[in-house]
């Protein structure tokens, strides 16, 4: 029998760093901060994100994050920097932290419970 997503959720938490909202946000406040991969959908972007996160969505993050590939993101060239990915509630952005991981990114971590979480404890959105 095959993996179920919960399965790969749950093999990928294993192997990536979570942080909670408030980590998150301290980050976010900081002179250095990191940047904000956000994986969800273009549909779920406009309903609201973080200010100043860059959307990659999920099936777009290995060719965006490809140095060798001529439609990559620019800002996903040094695999040095600290970068907070989310999604809605951290299955995807769970996937996409281990995926970096895989290619060469040593300071990703994935936000515990997504953009709902960020919602919830009232930090800031933004539809720009």
């Amino acid at each position: 029998m095959g993996k179920s997503l919960k399965d790969l959720v749950a093999e990928a938490k294993g192997r990536i760093r979570e942080i909670g909202v408030a980590e998150a946000a301290s980050a976010l406040a900081a002179t250095n901060a990191p940047l904000v991969v956000d994986v969800r959908e273009p549909g779920e972007w406009a309903e609201g994100h973080l200010p100043g996160a860059l959307l990659v969505p999920r099936g777009l993050l290995e060719a965006k994050a490809d140095l060798e590939f001529p439609g990559r993101e620019p800002r996903l060239a040094d695999r040095a920097q600290a970068i907070i990915v989310h999604c809605a509630s951290g299955g995807r952005s769970a996937l996409a932290a281990d995926v970096l991981q895989q290619m060469g990114f040593t300071n990703v971590c994935s936000l515990a419970g997504g953009f709902a979480a960020w919602k919830d404890a009232g930090q800031p959105v933004t539809r720009d």
